[in-house]
């Protein structure tokens, strides 16, 4: 059926987002039997056995009109150039809705991902930036936090990019998008660029698409990628799968912290920095750095070359601002000479990889005829209780299963 096919289509697209292939340029060649035999790849979805991910999407990016084209290539060149415009448009492609603009972020992210992968090569496979997630309760001081670092950092020759994801409203799903407004320096660094996202009901604190623009800004030349996450929350930690260090951000005198944190975002931090740490509340922010230091060593080690620390830090003095940084970099250097960095990336591909599966793959659940049919009358029983949600769910996965009249 033509739905099915299409809706196939845009379910093979999402799982290349990390396949990568040799760069090409956008330009197609003419005739309409390369874009037919473009769309069957697809449609078919016959990769395993008769065609290779590359060659598909190699084949999708010739299925291209001369204005994608050009658009294209206009965000390329401007990207890898370090324009801020492109990068902020390329963002806007990768984070959209649209079925066909998806489906040119995915060409886009590719060439972007080549770039990257011979800047890498010719650094002898070195990462070209360093990636560092931050998260912390609402108060604890995160993006004044960030604009200090990133002004440091700016000033001693580093491009910073800020990707601050902001929490959504559940009524209307729109967001404030406070984050820049807060870094007014940083906003007018030159070389620092700030992204709020809406957060879109999304759990892990960060869009679906936050892992597509840490490429891009890479391949924009930013050095540096700060991603700023909401929530401390079990769910509210999937930046950690999406960057080389987590940083927890807590303030002090903050009550019973060791409670009011999940145990899962402690376990997963490489740094706790605990903020404001200076005149009245100096004296807690010690206490609290004794209790964390403490509990940090009854939890089990994520890294072999790396144990977690727990630093002091005031945004408003700056002291303990470049001991915080000077932290980072011990751990970036110890998890790169010992490999762990390299293996912490490929591990979040394949993280990421069955994270967009999960996601597609309910999409084409909830849009297949089978399902959209009986879904109404299923949803009635199970809530007047005439059947169980374990029985509607077996009955819907048996319609999405049958194939379709």
């Amino acid at each position: 059926m033509p739905h099915v096919g299409r809706n196939m289509r845009r379910f093979g697209i999402s799982l290349l987002r990390h396949v990568s292939f040799p760069p090409s340029s956008f330009a197609a060649p003419a005739g309409a039997r390369t874009r037919a035999r473009a769309r069957s790849s697809f449609a078919g979805h016959r990769w395993p056995h008769e065609a290779d991910p590359s060659s598909a999407l190699r084949a999708h990016a010739q299925d291209l009109t001369g204005r994608e084209r050009r658009l294209l290539s206009k965000l390329y060149e401007g990207l890898i150039g370090g324009q801020r415009a492109s990068l902020a448009e390329g963002i806007t492609l990768v984070e959209t809705q649209h079925p066909r603009k998806k489906e040119l972020a995915q060409v886009l992210l590719q060439r972007v991902l080549a770039h990257r992968g011979e800047r890498e090569s010719r650094r002898g496979g070195t990462p070209v930036a360093f990636r560092v997630g931050l998260s912390g309760p609402p108060g604890a001081g995160k993006s004044t936090f960030i604009e200090v670092v990133g002004k440091m950092l700016t000033g001693r020759g580093h491009k910073v990019s800020v990707l601050a994801v902001d929490p959504s409203s559940c009524t209307t799903g729109g967001s404030l998008m406070g984050d820049k407004t807060r870094m007014t320096e940083l906003s007018r660094d030159m070389s620092a660029f700030i992204r709020p996202s809406p957060a879109s009901g999304t759990l892990g604190g960060v869009t679906r698409t936050t892992n597509e623009a840490i490429v891009l800004c890479e391949g924009a030349g930013y050095d540096i990628v700060l991603v700023e996450t909401v929530g401390v929350g079990q769910s509210e930690f999937a930046v950690a799968d999406m960057v080389d260090m987590f940083v927890l951000l807590i303030p002090p005198a903050g009550g019973d912290e060791l409670q009011g944190i999940k145990r899962g975002i402690i376990e997963r931090a490489d740094l706790v920095v605990v903020t404001k740490s200076d005149g009245d509340l100096l004296v807690p922010a010690r206490r609290i750095q004794a209790e964390y230091t403490s509990a940090l060593k009854l939890l089990r080690r994520q890294s072999k070359s790396w144990n977690p620390k727990v630093v002091r830090a005031s945004s408003h003095t700056s002291e303990g601002v470049p001991e915080v940084w000077a932290k980072m970099e011990a751990y970036r250097d110890a998890m790169l000479a010992c490999g762990e960095l390299q293996g912490r990336r490929r591990a979040q591909q394949k993280v990421w990889m069955w994270s967009l599966i999960q996601e597609n793959a309910l999409c084409h659940f909830r849009n297949h005829p089978g399902v959209r049919e009986a879904l109404p009358h299923l949803e009635e029983r199970v809530t007047k209780g005439a059947i169980s949600p374990g029985l509607a769910a077996d009955l819907l996965l048996k319609a999405f299963a049958s194939p379709s009249p």
